[in-house]
């Protein structure tokens, strides 16, 4: 891996900086208004995102420093994907509203890096990474200005695009070799204790992630205490329902870990919209029922039926509740009329928008899995899966101390009973 990750790292980068000093110019009009909003997400992607995923017991490395990696390639190859549709006399001008969707660009990268933790090269995260930002963007304009969708939370274009983009990936990825669980796919204590922290850090900070992009300050406040109560009652829900489904009435750490934020991706698509607390809390609660249902039962199934070999479980974080989301979209603008700057959003744009997002995500996904299956991008083999030692520079473990028996105490103690 030595020069082929290093080659294509440094030629991505260069090319990069080609195309940022062609295309890319300050929006001089810009202001600070959003910073705050900024910070939040950016702490979700580097932090949020990349300790979530190390639960894995001897892939924690890789869980934060290969999301490292993709978020700070993505964020630039997302500015530029997303800023050629909304280019300006040939120019590409970036502000803090630009970065905040570029950061959210990035964030369907690291959903499809879930899907297939522990199972591929940092070669073939980068031409992941470079593939699926480049159909996102695309994607995105049809959701947003072809067919005119609401998504300000991107339930629908962010979380739902990403976990099924990334299934497709790992379903033409499969292993037979893995079938049965790998040696290295558990956890520990400790490794669950750090990604509870990414769980924490994303819970926090979910309401910043739902309203940044939002149009108007009332649609920001909207979008903030909608996703603040549908996480709420999301979290009760998992906690319940993790007792519930376990045969000794204990809490799963996998399902804290994930399905408490379940909320805060199905009540993304209307979180600006005037949905009432009511809606937001039980949009919340259904979506915790889903995703705590579909890590228990569905995994399984998708596993052993469909090959679909879905390390962390973004179906059910992700999919679901982006699907769920989607569908309250539609509900939501069926019920009530529901304008932004001068756009009507109808129940039917809505119903497209999810359909040709799961369709796109699918066939790109696809696409992508076959592509990193060339066999000069370099997989590692089903033995060195989950294993940080194949890609990073690993401190040996600590060896026990022999105890050696204490010589005098051992003679004194002769001699007494002599």
């Amino acid at each position: 891996m030595r020069f082929k990750f290093s080659i294509l790292a440094l030629l991505l980068e260069v090319i990069i900086i080609v195309l940022f000093g062609i295309f890319v110019e300050y929006d001089t009009s810009a202001s600070l208004n959003l910073y705050p909003f900024f910070q939040d997400v950016h702490v979700m992607i580097f932090v949020g995102f990349g300790f979530l995923m190390t639960f894995l017991k001897k892939y924690g490395f890789s869980s934060v420093g290969i999301n490292m990696l993709i978020a700070a390639f993505g964020l630039q190859w997302g500015t530029l994907m997303q800023g050629f549709w909304h280019m300006e006399r040939g120019k590409i001008h970036v502000d803090i509203k630009s970065m905040i969707n570029a950061d959210f660009s990035t964030a369907t990268a690291l959903i499809s890096f879930g899907a297939v933790l522990g199972k591929t090269s940092p070669v073939q995260m980068l031409i992941l990474t470079i593939l699926e930002i480049t159909i996102f963007a695309c994607n995105e304009h049809l959701v947003t200005k072809t067919l005119q969708a609401t998504d300000v939370g991107g339930s629908m274009t962010i979380h739902a695009f990403g976990a099924y983009f990334g299934l497709a990936v790992t379903l033409v990825l499969y292993r037979p070799g893995l079938k049965n669980k790998h040696e290295n796919e558990e956890s520990t204590y400790h490794s669950d204790i750090f990604a509870m922290i990414g769980t924490l850090f994303l819970w926090l900070f979910w309401p910043s992630f739902n309203s940044a992009i939002a149009s108007e300050t009332i649609y920001q406040t909207n979008a903030i205490v909608n996703t603040y109560y549908s996480l709420a009652a999301c979290t009760v829900v998992t906690f319940a329902l993790s007792s519930l489904v376990d045969q000794r009435g204990k809490f799963s750490m996998v399902l804290i870990q994930n399905a408490t934020l379940a909320g805060g991706v199905a009540v993304g698509t209307c979180a600006d919209l005037s949905i009432h607390p009511f809606a937001a809390v039980c949009i919340g609660s259904i979506a915790g029922i889903i995703s705590v249902l579909g890590y228990h039962f569905l995994t399984p199934l998708l596993a052993s039926k469909l090959n679909i070999q879905d390390t962390c479980g973004v179906h059910n974080l992700h999919g679901l509740p982006g699907i769920l989301g989607g569908i309250t979209g539609i509900v939501v603008t069926a019920i009530k009329e529901e304008i932004r700057q001068g756009v009507h959003f109808t129940p039917g744009m809505q119903a497209a928008a999810l359909g040709s997002t799961i369709a796109i995500a699918l066939a790109g996904g696809a696409l992508t899995g076959h592509i990193l299956k060339l066999p000069f991008l370099g997989q590692a083999p089903d033995q060195n899966c989950f294993d940080d030692s194949v890609y990073w520079e690993v401190p040996e473990e600590e060896k026990p101390h022999e105890i050696h028996p204490n010589n005098y105490d051992e003679h004194s103690r002769f001699e007494a009973t002599m």
